[in-house]
């Protein structure tokens, strides 16, 4: 009991006591078990982090965001890659529902309900990240894509640009969807005939889109890539068919890149605050935890920024 006392931070003990009992820990090298007291307590003190595609330099932030909030409340964090697919994201939660996590932070692979019904029938508590359950109340904390990618376009707009194209995510995305929503409400708005290609949110979909578009005719004077690295992957397609940035076509994206990743010209961007978002996720999931929130479902909506840089110009400049 007295050296439950000390791990446990609980009941009264004298220093001196305590002292002796922290050697002893030191000299045997002793580990709590974490397992018998996950029993105990009925907590593991472990939430999961799911995510679409852990190599975007955008949930990477996420993710630090996630695990340094977790960590100031000793939780530990289990990370999980989908790589966009339902049956893997289906897969790695069926996993942590065995290893009783204490709940979820999942990004979806597509705006279906069958995930969050799954943690719903067996007591998980959970938030959405990044993207919308359509007509399903839940948890989430996402940026507001449609608004972002409407000042994105109107900033080609206001620069003399009419043929601009959407290199866009999955169409089952939400977050693809509100983008592709916010960029047609302002090209319409000034006249502009959309020009929508759907793909996946990696530099592979990328080029692939570009090669599309820059084969139609008129060509495109600007492309709008709708994640990072479609964005990067439109720059090789560009620059294998000869083309400069900004002078022949301009390109602007969604997400920002850590300055790390040298890249020129430098992208104009909506930028999304990917660390707070992790943050503020991650925060109402343990408040979920400890009972601090009410059981209504909460949308948190955060503000992109819009980053004008090198990569767009007036057409033909």
């Amino acid at each position: 009991m007295t050296v439950s006392r000390v791990i446990n931070n609980s009941g009264y003990i004298s220093q001196e006591t305590r002292e002796r009992v922290e050697l002893a820990i030191a000299e045997l090298g002793y580990v709590p078990n974490a397992l018998a007291r996950s029993l105990r307590f009925k907590q593991t003190k472990t939430i999961a982090l799911v995510l679409t595609d852990i190599t975007n330099p955008f949930f990477t932030t996420v993710a630090r965001g996630v695990e340094d909030t977790a960590s100031e409340q000793g939780f530990s964090v289990m990370f999980c890659n989908t790589d966009e697919s339902q049956d893997e994201e289906a897969e790695y939660l069926n996993v942590l529902v065995q290893k009783q996590v204490d709940g979820v932070l999942l990004v979806p692979a597509v705006s279906s309900s069958e995930s969050v019904t799954f943690l719903r029938e067996r007591g998980v508590p959970f938030v959405v990240l990044d993207r919308r359950i359509p007509e399903v109340p839940v948890d989430t904390v996402r940026c507001d894509s449609e608004l972002g990618a409407y000042q994105l376009t109107q900033h080609l707009l206001d620069l003399g640009h009419r043929r601009i194209a959407v290199l866009s995510g999955p169409a089952a995305v939400t977050t693809a969807a509100d983008r592709v929503k916010g960029y047609c409400g302002a090209l319409e708005a000034a006249g502009g005939t959309p020009l929508v290609v759907y793909g996946t949110f990696t530099q592979e979909g990328g080029y692939r889109m570009a090669q599309q578009v820059l084969s139609a005719a008129p060509r495109p004077t600007a492309l709008f890539a709708a994640n990072n690295f479609i964005a990067i992957g439109a720059l090789r397609a560009l620059r294998e068919a000869g083309l400069r940035v900004p002078e022949d076509v301009s390109v602007v994206a969604f997400d920002d890149l850590p300055a790390a990743i040298v890249i020129n010209p430098f992208f104009t961007v909506a930028s999304q605050p990917a660390y707070e978002m992790g943050q503020r996720a991650t925060a109402l999931l343990l408040d979920r935890l400890n009972g601090k929130e009410t059981f209504q479902a909460q949308e948190i909506i955060l503000p992109t920024q819009l980053i004008v840089r090198e990569s767009s110009a007036p057409p033909g400049s």
